[in-house]
C-alpha cells in the first residue's frame, strides 16, 4: 500500500512508523523547518519530504498520483481540508483520511471536500464515554465508514434474557445481524437453533439504535 501523510508532527510520525512496520510504502510531507528536523530523528530520510501538502506542484513531484491513501494529520483543519481536496479531486487518490482538530469544523470534512473519513477525536472520545455509561456490556470493535453501523461485541451475563434460549426464539432488532458467537476458544456461526449461553460473547453488525436493543437483549 502506498500512503502519503500530510503533517510530520507526533501523529504523522507515529502513523508512518506503524505503517512501515506493516510493510507499507510511506512518504511524509512537512514544511515546518523545526518539525522537519525532528522528523529526521524519527524516520529514515528516504521517507520524508520537505514541502507543503497543499502545494499541487510539490504533491505531483513526489508522486501523489500513485497514492492508495492520503492521510492529512496537521494541526490545522484548513490545511487538512485543502490537502484532502487536492488529493481527491486533482490527483484522484482513492482514499483520503483527515484529522479534525476543532469539533466545530467536523461538518466540513465530507465527500464534497474530498474526505472519505474524518477522524474527530473529540467525538470518538465522547462516544467511548457514553458507551461505557449506557452500554456496559457492549464494546464497539469497528465503526464502519458508511452510515452509523458498527461491529460490536456484547457479553452474555448471568442475568441476560437471552441466556439459555435459541436464537430463533429471540427478537433480534431489524438494524442488526448476528455474525458470530464466541464460547471459550470456540467460534460458532449463529443459526436459528444455536443456544446462547451465559459467558458467551456475541458479535454483531448493528446501527446505533439496534446496539442499545442488542445490549438490552444479551447483556445483564
Amino acid at each position: 500500500m502506498n500512503v502519503f501523510i500530510i503533517g510530520g508532527g507526533q501523529t504523522g510520525a507515529y502513523i508512518a512508523n506503524l505503517l512501515l512496520q506493516n510493510h507499507c510504502s510511506v512518504k511524509v510531507l512537512e514544511n515546518r523547518e523545526k518539525v522537519f528536523q525532528k522528523l529526521k530523528n524519527d524516520l529514515p530520510e528516504e521517507y520524508i519530504v520537505y514541502g507543503s501538502g497543499t502545494d499541487p506542484d510539490v504533491l505531483e513531484s513526489v508522486g501523489i498520483a500513485a497514492a492508495d491513501v492520503v492521510v492529512a494529520v496537521t494541526g490545522a483543519d484548513e490545511i487538512n481540508l485543502v490537502a484532502s481536496t487536492i488529493a481527491k479531486f486533482e490527483f484522484g487518490v482513492p482514499r483520503v483520511i483527515a484529522r479534525v482538530n476543532n469539533p466545530k469544523n467536523a461538518w466540513m470534512f465530507n465527500a464534497g471536500m474530498g474526505v472519505d473519513i474524518g477522524i474527530n477525536q473529540a467525538d470518538l472520545m465522547a462516544h467511548l464515554v457514553i458507551e461505557r455509561i449506557d452500554l456496559k456490556n457492549i464494546m464497539t470493535l469497528l465503526k464502519m465508514n458508511r452510515g452509523d453501523y458498527s461491529i460490536v461485541q456484547v457479553h452474555v451475563g448471568a442475568q441476560s434474557r437471552a441466556a439459555g434460549k435459541q436464537i430463533k426464539d429471540l427478537v433480534i432488532p431489524a438494524g442488526a445481524v448476528l455474525i458470530a458467537v464466541f464460547r471459550g476458544e470456540e467460534t460458532i456461526i449463529p443459526r436459528g437453533d444455536t443456544a446462547v449461553q451465559e459467558g458467551d460473547n456475541v458479535l454483531a453488525l448493528a446501527d446505533e439504535k439496534a446496539q442499545a436493543a442488542i445490549n438490552k437483549l444479551f447483556g445483564s
